[in-house]
């Protein structure tokens, strides 16, 4: 299934649902649209919802590893929610620096974790 992304500002949190089988592109395109919302609104806080995203290769992996620097230079919170082991372990990797937590399953648990200062 090819890859899809729905980036949008739900209260004071930039929300990226992911669906399908991610390519660089959407990668790209996906951290673009995130950024465009980051200083449009002076929000610090995004949620990335991979619940129904299909494991990105290591290749893949390593492309948002470096997109993340840039997230994690201007002091964002991020909340990653993912539906099984091997994705938490993937996004460990793209995500290693900076403020952020991996979630199995639990939106709420996201949100309110993000929420809390």
């Amino acid at each position: 299934m090819q890859g899809s992304v729905w980036v949008e500002l739900s209260g004071g949190i930039v929300i990226a649902r992911f669906r399908g089988e991610p390519t660089e592109a959407l990668l790209r395109e996906t951290q673009e649209r995130v950024l465009v919302l980051l200083q449009d609104t002076t929000r610090r806080k995004v949620l990335y919802d991979a619940l129904e995203m299909e494991p990105p290769s290591v290749e893949l992996t390593l492309i948002q590893q470096q997109l993340s620097e840039e997230i994690h230079k201007i002091g964002v919170k991020v909340a990653l929610l993912v539906p099984n082991s091997r994705l938490a372990y993937l996004s460990r990797l793209a995500f290693g620096a900076g403020n952020y937590r991996v979630f199995y399953n639990d939106l709420g648990e996201a949100i309110a974790w993000l929420m809390a200062d």
